[in-house]
């Protein structure tokens, strides 16, 4: 783990954290899988009984782990943030997405729910006060070019209707807006607090589907019911809490930029799982998405210089003032 500076959020924003980044990593494999899982499950569930199965998995399993590790109940001011970003993120942006991929091809889908990071970086930089780093907004710029490619390469051809073009553009704002608003929230509790009642909040939103998720819960195959509790507890239930935990510890803009490494690791489970060879051009496109992310957490040395105390940067000034005073007496002498 990174050594804290002075202002201790500012020193686990402004410096790389192992345990962030590994968390990071495990959020984004996990996303890739989610569509994997989604895509199978699909012919049995509907969009809002798929989201609603899936929350109430995951609610059931972060609530479990709550109580034996006695988490509690969040503090007042933890309320909001949680309560609006899980309908936001965990309930709309579910159903907006799992709706939308019924009516554009999958990269179509991957291509406009890609606009999500941008717009969270955009948010974070004027709600949150993160700025906008150039090297950030160029990886930024990068990866989203990668996106293009990506979705292109995968769209077969295929036509795009403008009703699925807007649930995706939906789904990327309702995330975008809900890892801002969720970021704040984690001032007060703890990523596993903002998880499991996250979780809630969103089940509770998609309790009208609840009629359809019984009825197709009944006639769906065990595989399909299956793959529908994997995403509740993994991709949902394990990857969220990872998430939270990450972004507690960086910027909003920074964990952004990583979820464009989705893309490139859903083409490699699909030709792992499905047996969907990429194309050349799908490969490049993930090459740059990839190279977007690495810009995107490269620091500068302002960035580096600025994380030294100020006391320590006056100690080393005077330090080297002592020196070229003693060096000037003993020429003089």
């Amino acid at each position: 783990m990174g050594a804290t500076a002075v202002g201790g959020d500012a020193g686990a924003v402004g410096r790389p954290d192992g345990r962030a980044l590994a968390a990071a990593a495990v959020t984004v494999v996990l996303w890739a899988s989610s569509f994997i899982a989604i895509r199978s499950s699909a012919a049995d569930f509907g969009p809002g009984a798929l989201a609603l199965g899936r929350l109430v998995v995951a609610s059931v399993v972060m609530s479990a782990l709550l109580l034996a590790r006695r988490g509690g109940f969040p503090p007042r001011e933890a309320w909001p943030g949680i309560l609006t970003s899980g309908v936001l993120w965990f309930g709309a942006y579910m159903v907006a997405l799992n709706w939308g991929e019924r009516h554009v091809d999958a990269g179509t889908a991957s291509l406009v729910v890609n606009v999500g990071p941008i717009l969270m970086a955009l948010l974070g930089g004027w709600l949150l006060k993160e700025g906008f780093p150039p090297k950030l907004m160029a990886g930024m710029a990068v990866s989203f070019a990668g996106a293009v490619v990506v979705g292109l390469s995968m769209s077969g051809g295929g036509t795009s209707s403008l009703v699925g073009v807007l649930l995706c553009l939906f789904a990327a704002l309702a995330y975008a807006v809900g890892v801002v608003l969720q970021k704040p929230t984690l001032k007060h509790a703890t990523p596993m607090q903002v998880t499991t009642f996250g979780a809630l909040a969103g089940a509770v939103a998609c309790l009208p589907f609840a009629g359809q998720l019984v009825s197709q819960v009944s006639r769906a195959p065990v595989s399909a019911t299956l793959q529908m509790v994997y995403l509740g507890v993994f991709p949902t239930a394990l990857a969220f809490t990872t998430w939270a935990y990450a972004v507690s510890r960086t910027t909003v803009g920074k964990m952004g930029a990583t979820t464009y490494a989705v893309p490139v690791i859903v083409v490699f489970l699909s030709w792992l799982f499905l047996g969907e060879i990429p194309g050349w051009l799908t490969l490049l496109g993930g090459l740059l998405c990839l190279s977007g992310v690495a810009v995107s957490r490269m620091r500068g040395k302002a960035q580096t210089q600025a994380q030294v105390p100020e006391g320590a940067q006056e100690g080393c000034a005077g330090a080297r003032a002592e020196v070229s005073a003693e060096s000037a007496q003993r020429t003089a002498g």
